[in-house]
């Protein structure tokens, strides 16, 4: 025990930030608030996130800005007022249930308009809900035991609730590290987990959660509800495969702690060659929020999947690396014969027969299915790489694409 906590202790002192990123983040709230006065609209800047709850760890340069507009201004319209205070530094809008806006400087802000309220029934929009989450947090005092939490879960690749990760948001971690009363609670309750876990803060739903809330809400591994928003599984975006890996990396963790549990690592080509043969892709993406362009390397991947499908695929996985994307690619076979046997429908729907007939000559039949004896486009990976790099579907979806190796 001792052991671990040295440990802890150790990697907690390499994860707080210093306050020169949290000064500047207050320079640009106070920015803010100086434009509302002058403007006179009745609007308060205030941070929110991580660094409202003092859960932000090294290397987190986003910075979420609540601007509290009052209850007597048209909820429609917050966006553009909001856009109206801060139109100087020039930014990006963020399409949404309510617009928000990004600005990039050294650090990313996200600037997000949102109702005072002094109530969470008064909330019109899930943002409005984010100071009493903050107030929650803060209130528990476990701000070290959420950075564990947080930096544990970026090494072990299964940290951000953005679509194409689908894995633990900081917010869900919040919600659990404070629900078992520390990181190496959480961390000894998650090696038991199984799938359909419930954490339930408040007790809202008296053990019975999984009857009552409607089912679109509960059909990940794991059910949080949110403490100040009951109607909300906040773990919903998460999927099995980072829950499962969450639930092992836990495991091993607790069987043999050590630092490199807390250490972010790039992809290793040395290891995915233990799997199969490595294809490597390297992707310009478009620009554009962080969330919609990974989607749509997600999109590309997949696409690149399907093309090497006959390669037998082992593993396919991506990481940004300043800016850009690399995609590696685990295959079986690099090369294939360039006749194969092209499987068909079963013999019993004669009319999909008949058709498959038509457009092969050389067919037969074998175990209830017709098969034909056709040609490959292409007898090697990289060949089918090369070619799905040039695709419409892909370019579409980057600015360039080449394959590496």
């Amino acid at each position: 025990m001792l052991r671990i906590q040295s440990i802890l202790n150790e990697v907690v002192s390499r994860i707080v930030p210093h306050d020169t990123v949290l000064k500047e983040a207050e320079a640009f709230v106070d920015n803010i608030n100086r434009a509302a006065k002058k403007g006179n609209i009745r609007a308060k800047a205030v941070l929110g996130g991580s660094f409202a709850k003092d859960t932000c760890i090294v290397g987190d340069f986003d910075v979420d800005v609540f601007v509290q507009f009052h209850s007597s201004y048209d909820d429609g319209k917050l966006s553009d007022m909001l856009y109206e205070l801060i139109k100087e530094h020039k930014p990006v809008r963020i399409h949404g249930s309510r617009d928000y806006f990004q600005i990039k400087n050294k650090i990313l802000f996200e600037i997000v308009p949102v109702r005072e309220i002094h109530a969470p029934a008064d909330a019109r929009n899930v943002t409005d809900f984010s100071p009493f989450h903050v107030a929650w947090v803060k209130k528990a005092k476990l701000s070290d035991e959420i950075r564990l939490a947080k930096k544990f879960c970026k090494a072990q690749g299964v940290y951000g609730a953005e679509s194409y990760r689908q894995g633990f948001s900081g917010h869900v971690l919040d919600i659990i590290t404070i629900y078992y009363g520390g990181f190496l609670k959480l961390l000894r309750a998650a090696a038991k987990w199984r799938q359909k876990v419930v954490i339930d803060p408040k007790n809202r739903y008296k053990g019975r959660a999984l009857q009552i809330l409607n089912k679109s809400k509960i059909q990940g591994p794991l059910v949080v509800i949110d403490p100040t928003q009951p109607d909300r599984n906040a773990a919903a975006a998460l999927n099995l495969e980072n829950f499962e890996k969450f639930v092992m990396s836990a495991r091993k963790f607790l069987k043999k702690p050590s630092k490199v549990f807390f250490e972010e690592r790039s992809i290793s080509v040395e290891l995915l060659k233990k799997k199969g043969v490595v294809f490597v892709v390297g992707l310009t993406p478009v620009e554009g929020p962080k969330n919609v362009v990974g989607a749509k390397i997600n999109k590309v991947k997949d696409f690149f999947v399907d093309r090497l499908r006959d390669f037998g695929v082992k593993c396919a996985v991506w990481e940004w690396q300043k800016g850009n994307v690399r995609m590696y690619f685990v295959v079986k076979n690099s090369t294939l014969t360039a006749e194969y046997a092209h499987q068909g429908p079963p013999v019993q729907k004669t009319q999909h027969v008949e058709a498959f007939k038509k457009q092969y000559k050389n067919t037969w039949v074998e175990n209830g299915r017709i098969f034909a004896k056709t040609q490959r486009k292409f007898t090697g990976a990289k060949d089918a790489l090369k070619s799905a790099c040039t695709d419409v579907y892909v370019r579409e979806r980057v600015k360039k694409c080449t394959v590496q190796t």
